[in-house]
């Protein structure tokens, strides 16, 4: 095939005005054979974009199968370039190639780099448009060499250039071409060869030279390559073979075939506007939409405030038609000041600023990401080749109705029913495998009962975690199960054991649950520490509770909360003895969720018994932290385990001027956080609290005002009101009885004198 047989069409990746530009000369052009800027090794799966079940934004995602982290994403947006270019091969039958470096090559560089270098990352930046610059003279240019004709035309946004150029310019299709592929290469005569970035340019534009130049003597008629517009110079250019070989020759090895994976996934729209694959990303992927959907609508601009004026008035704001018809005017008028041939995204979103949100810049920040990101996800076909874990959750997404979202959403759940029960496990695998698809959002509130509620998020990246959890297994609940029971096998401490096996249950592992139980018994046996006892209780009793809704055969589980409980019981006196202001609030911490456990528990009256003596214990013995004593001490009250008056006197103790102020703060704060609505109703405790408070120095009250604060701070606005109230009515009682006192003893001599003057007329009379 002769060169003139061969056509360059430099875009821009996710460029609607690209994608419009190019799939016109492509109608013109008709070639037989389209030759796209990718990796070569992925070639496949390219014809599956023209599938009915295709849905964008989709991702091609390329991992090395025993490493999975170390992958590549190339996304794909309806208004990228390359997937119109793809369709539209495949509605014509045209052959389709990607001639990029190898997946496979990228991945064994990748691997290189961690190995001399130590870098982690598991993406590669293929950047066509931006890179680190190159010296001093020219800062910009690798980062983004359509910024800088952008400002050598007057423009900040270059967004708004390229899409003046491309989108309003008159010029015929195949013209435009041109004129890009000039621009570009006068950017790219100033550029410093010895640059790093450029240099990987150099090797990669060689590969693509030698796949042009060996795909196009494969077919008969035209070819077209399409390929970042920074690329079509260096494409264009003469290069000897011998040249280009010894460029490829300095690429990583090639990974064994076997060892490598790809497929498509779902993308979202908000990942569009991260770098990946390309290295392009999309600042505003739903205003790119939004010009590819209404590339052919000469109204395309007022759809678009139409859209955004919705927007705000979900949001509250009241906007007329008046200062929509308004805001249209001042976008025209913005564009004809700045000598621009129709309204951008910059004039756009200023006219909205000014007439639909009056001014301030507030109301659009507060729906710009919604307006500008959206929260879009794509789909893929059910036959698409997919790696088991991700196959199997695809069944799972079908047969229990989840569909991924983008954007944040509720989802309550009833656990008595098959449908909830199976969303829920489904979601706790997927945590246990580091894919949090869903977030609870009522831990420790009805967790235990028959409802959870959830917060769902279905991010991109959640595909390659899931990828990288086929080490164990190809199943979502045996990769789920195998990976918890190594996590219990070198769990030591009680706690996570616990809160472990409480996941191992909740998500319906029962081999994984088994594991943790005895592991549960073996650690319970050899540990005396308190706080591992203390916080161990609260997730069994969660177990316990749970095995109601989950139908699980949970027969050890009652006697080690049992066991457990006695021996923190037995171990808690001695956890209480010389504790920082830290210990001792982490030590209470754990007696309340253990104490609140042991309730919901029901325990037998002999085991609440000893728990209630270690208690009392705490509170008698003088090396106990005063903070824990004063917890203790109210936990006893409250239980009606400390009578009143023995309450009153504990409380004049440890509340008595007697005792440092520091210390009785720490009692109160053990005492009342978490409990200070006591006081509304118990004229006990305010008499004892109001009388420490007013002994307090004023330095003193100052000093302990944080801690003051905190505590009562518990109160909503009605109880505190209350509580004032209760204050002020008790004191002005009291007022009121001396003063009555006072007036009595004031005018008692008149009484006398008027009682004696009646004693002796009495007295008259009678005689």
């Amino acid at each position: 095939m002769s060169k003139s047989d061969i056509h360059y069409l430099g875009i821009r990746h996710h460029g609607p005005g690209s994608a419009k530009r190019l799939v016109a000369a492509l109608d013109t052009l008709r070639p037989t054979q389209l030759l796209i800027e990718g990796p070569a090794d992925c070639s496949e799966l390219m014809s599956m974009l023209a599938d009915s079940g295709m849905q964008p934004p989709v991702a091609l995602l390329a991992y090395a199968a025993d490493n999975p982290e170390h992958s590549i994403y190339y996304p794909f947006a309806e208004f990228s370039p390359e997937y119109q270019a793809s369709c539209w091969a495949m509605r014509h039958q045209a052959e389709l190639h990607l001639i990029d470096i190898p997946v496979g090559i990228q991945l064994a560089g990748n691997k290189s780099d961690e190995t001399e270098d130590g870098d982690e990352s598991s993406e590669t930046d293929e950047s066509d448009e931006s890179a680190s610059p190159s010296n001093d003279d020219h800062p910009q240019l690798f980062e983004d060499p359509i910024a800088v004709l952008a400002r050598l035309s007057g423009y900040q946004d270059s967004e708004a250039w390229w899409n003046d150029l491309i989108e309003q310019n008159h010029d015929d299709d195949l013209a435009i071409f041109d004129t890009v592929a000039q621009a570009m290469a006068a950017l790219r005569e100033s550029i410093t060869e010895e640059h790093p970035s450029h240099s990987r340019d150099l090797v990669r534009e060689a590969y693509m030279r030698r796949e042009i130049s060996r795909l196009s003597t494969t077919t008969e008629g035209p070819t077209v390559v399409v390929c970042g517009a920074w690329h079509v110079p260096a494409l264009q250019a003469q290069h000897s073979s011998k040249d280009d070989r010894a460029l490829i020759a300095t690429l990583a090895r090639k990974l064994p075939a076997s060892k490598l994976k790809s497929t498509w996934i779902p993308w979202t729209s908000p990942r569009l506007a991260q770098r990946s694959g390309y290295g392009a990303g999309v600042a505003s992927p739903m205003w790119y939409q939004h010009l590819w959907d209404q590339r052919e609508n000469s109204q395309a601009l007022e759809y678009w405030l139409t859209h955004v004026t919705q927007a705000l008035r979900n949001s509250g704001q009241v906007i007329s038609s008046a200062s929509v018809i308004e805001a249209v005017r001042l976008s025209h008028s913005l564009a004809t000041v700045r000598n621009r041939p129709s309204p951008g995204f910059e004039e756009i979103r200023e006219a909205v600023i000014a007439c639909l949100c009056f001014g301030e810049s507030l109301i659009w920040n507060q729906l710009e990401t919604q307006l500008l990101l959206g929260h879009a996800v794509g789909s893929i076909p059910e036959h698409a080749p997919l790696a088991p874990l991700l196959e199997d959750l695809q069944k799972q997404q079908k047969r229990h109705k989840l569909k991924a979202e983008a954007l944040d959403r509720e989802l309550s759940l009833d656990l008595r029913s098959e449908a909830g029960l199976g969303k829920s496990i489904l979601l706790h695998r997927l945590n246990i495998l580091n894919v949090p698809w869903g977030r609870i959002t009522d831990a420790g509130g009805s967790r235990g009962t028959f409802r959870e509620r959830w917060q769902l998020s279905w991010q991109p990246e959640f595909a390659i975690q899931l990828v990288e959890n086929l080490v164990y297994g190809s199943t979502i609940e045996q990769a789920a199960g195998n990976r918890l029971s190594e996590v219990l096998a070198s769990e030591h401490n009680l706690t996570q054991l616990a809160e472990t096996t409480q996941l191992a249950l909740e998500a319906q592992l029962n081999n994984a649950a088994e594991t943790g139980l005895v592991q549960l018994e073996q650690r319970a046996a050899h540990t005396s520490d308190a706080l591992e006892l203390l916080e161990s209780i609260a997730p069994l009793v969660q177990i316990h509770r749970y095995g109601s809704a989950r139908e699980l055969s949970l027969q050890h589980v009652g006697a080690l909360i049992d066991r457990l409980a006695i021996q923190a019981a037995l171990a808690l006196p001695y956890a209480c003895r010389n504790l920082n202001d830290d210990e001792a609030g982490h030590l209470c911490r754990s007696i309340t969720k253990a104490h609140q456990a042991l309730q919901l528990a029901e325990l037998d009256s002999e085991l609440m018994a000893q728990w209630w003596h270690s208690l009392q214990q705490v509170i008698e013995q003088h090396s106990s932290s005063m903070q824990v004593a004063g917890l203790c001490c109210r936990l006893l009250y409250q239980a009606g385990h400390l009578a009143a008056e023995v309450l009153q006197t504990q409380l004049g103790k440890a509340l008595s001027p007697a005792v440092a102020t520091a210390e009785a703060a720490r009692f109160f704060d053990g005492f009342f956080t978490d409990a200070v609505q006591r006081l509304l109703y118990d004229t006990v405790l305010m008499t004892a609290v109001e009388q420490w408070l007013l002994q307090l120095q004023e330095q003193e009250f100052i000093e302990h005002l944080p801690l003051f604060r905190r505590v009562f701070a518990a109160l909503d606005a009605s109880e505190r009101k209350r509580l004032l109230d209760s204050i002020n009515r008790d004191h002005s009682h009291a007022q009121s009885t001396r003063q009555i006192r006072t007036e009595a003893l004031a005018s008692w001599p008149e009484q006398l004198q008027r009682l004696g003057k009646l004693i002796q007329r009495d007295k008259t009379w009678h005689q």
